[in-house]
């Protein structure tokens, strides 16, 4: 009798999982399928689910419009350059929080996370001021730094968080065997969180990818990654639906296909620690 009601709610949890995953799964599945549809068809009330004329003309005019390879590079390169500066300042940071703590390391913590509740909309002002007399509009430089100090708190509360999972007695063990600063951080904690860093290089690079804000508000060409593709697929003649769903479903695949093979290692690091 026990096991069958165990056999049930085993059953029971594995349909809620499943409907939460579709859920949350749909609106890219909506997307991908929009962009194959003709335009009459993508705004059709009521909506068009399988049944229609599948079509890849607004692949075609998406590249013939815009140079996706142009943005799908300064995608790859602000998020990449913001995520490896965010982790080269975060590691050292995390260290010196995790294993020197002083009187005010929590408070210093708490207020670098608060600063991610600032509405960003507050700051974007001089900030293009200071981008604008920098010469540093519509650069990826500029949002390198940008994204990677948005970011940044969010790098060093996580790294600081694996780094408390590892016992201190072998950090001072590695000290007594007469390893220098610089080693023990890079030859002996590194390589013991690899799975907590490489989660949070994974995350950073979600966060760095999806930015909209300051990437629509500091580039305009040069500059110009994904989010921006996508935005230009708004128009003052209107929403042209299908097209922007393929400008979409483009924009995204790079990254869904990433995490779907770096799934476990997301996974692993995010408990890393969890179980001793």
């Amino acid at each position: 009798m026990a096991r069958a009601v165990t056999t049930r709610k085993k059953a029971a949890y594995t349909a809620l999982a499943w409907a939460v995953g579709l859920l949350i799964f749909f609106p890219i599945l909506w997307t991908f399928l929009t962009s194959f549809k003709p335009e009459a068809t993508a705004i059709a009330d009521p909506p068009v689910f399988l049944f229609f004329d599948w079509t890849t003309e607004n692949y075609g005019d998406v590249q013939e419009r815009s140079n996706y390879a142009r943005y799908l590079v300064n995608s790859i390169i602000i998020a990449g350059g913001s995520t490896l500066l965010g982790v080269l300042i975060a590691i050292p940071a995390a260290w010196s929080m995790a294993f020197v703590p002083g009187s005010r390391t929590k408070d210093i913590l708490l207020w670098m996370l608060s600063t991610k509740m600032l509405p960003a909309v507050g700051v974007v002002y001089p900030i293009y001021l200071i981008s604008r007399d920098l010469g540093l509009l519509d650069s990826r430089i500029a949002l390198v730094f940008i994204l990677m100090l948005i970011n940044l708190p969010i790098i060093v509360w996580m790294l600081y968080t694996y780094f408390k999972e590892i016992p201190v007695d072998i950090l001072e063990a590695a000290r007594m065997d007469g390893a220098s600063l610089k080693n023990e951080i890079l030859y002996v904690l590194t390589p013991m969180a690899v799975p907590g860093i490489a989660s949070t290089v994974l995350l950073n690079i979600i966060l760095a990818w999806n930015e909209a804000f300051w990437t629509l508000n500091l580039t305009t060409v040069n500059a110009a990654p994904l989010t921006a593709f996508i935005a230009s697929y708004s128009s003052p003649e209107g929403l042209f639906f299908a097209k922007l769903s393929a400008a979409s479903t483009m924009a995204i695949a790079p990254i869904l296909i990433m995490g779907w093979f770096s799934q476990k290692q997301l996974v692993r690091g995010l408990t890393f620690g969890a179980v001793k």
